[in-house]
């Protein structure tokens, strides 16, 4: 049986309005090395509302860059990834869904966080829930270089597609092939501060890229004629 702690989220209120936040049911599609951190961030926040979509299974190749254990070797990556954010937050309602994202999954969440590795699987993703929730991220990363990209008005829904094409792709590679646990830590916060700013009507940066190694950072403020 789990306990009200009515100060838990006390030190991030002027920063993640509570009311806002219980309006939100969010879908972490990918819970690799991105998604993981973007779901344990969202369980520590005090998400009311969470759903983990991802068909993967733990390889000892994803221990040191996304964060599993051991013992989660085997294991559906949804399984630990949940276990894990209900101990973060246990009034959490929780679902996991061990298979590959599809249409028929996108009902009843308001807020999307899209952590996969494929241009394909981006542009399914968006044109299953671009006119239906409110807010969009997709976190993209090679090596020490992150892309966060945020849609969630006008302008930035108009952005977003203009990323979806594989000329345009500057991230190659496999998850395991080029990460770090520091680097996906960083994407996912740069993503949550998005829905912060978001939560709390600020505009957001539609397209964010740093670049750790080189110590760079560009981000772009979408206009109405980007679309």
């Amino acid at each position: 049986m789990t306990t009200n702690v009515p100060d838990r989220d006390l030190r991030q209120r002027d920063i993640i309005p509570p009311e806002a936040l219980a309006r939100c049911r969010a879908t972490v599609v990918g819970v690799g090395a991105i998604g993981r951190q973007v779901a344990l961030q969202l369980a520590a926040m005090g998400i009311p509302w969470l759903q983990l979509i991802d068909h993967d299974t733990v390889e000892a190749v994803n221990l040191a860059p996304q964060g599993y254990l051991e013992e989660d070797l085997g294991r559906a990556k949804v399984q630990p990834t949940a276990d894990l954010c209900r101990k973060i937050n246990p009034r959490m309602e929780l679902h996991q869904v061990r298979e590959k994202y599809r249409r028929t999954l996108a009902q009843q969440d308001n807020v999307l966080f899209s952590c996969v590795d494929s241009i394909e699987t981006r542009r399914h993703i968006w044109e299953v829930v671009n006119q239906r929730v409110e807010f969009f991220s997709d976190g993209r990363m090679s090596a020490e270089v992150i892309r966060v990209l945020t849609a969630c008005d006008g302008p930035s829904r108009g952005h977003y597609p203009t990323t979806l094409f594989a000329a345009d792709e500057s991230f190659h590679g496999s998850c395991t092939a080029k990460s770090t646990i520091f680097t996906a830590n960083i994407a996912a916060g740069l993503m949550l501060q998005q829905f912060s700013r978001w939560l709390r009507r600020m505009p957001v940066e539609a397209d964010l890229s740093l670049n750790l190694l080189a110590g760079e950072m560009t981000c772009t403020t979408a206009t109405q004629q980007d679309g």
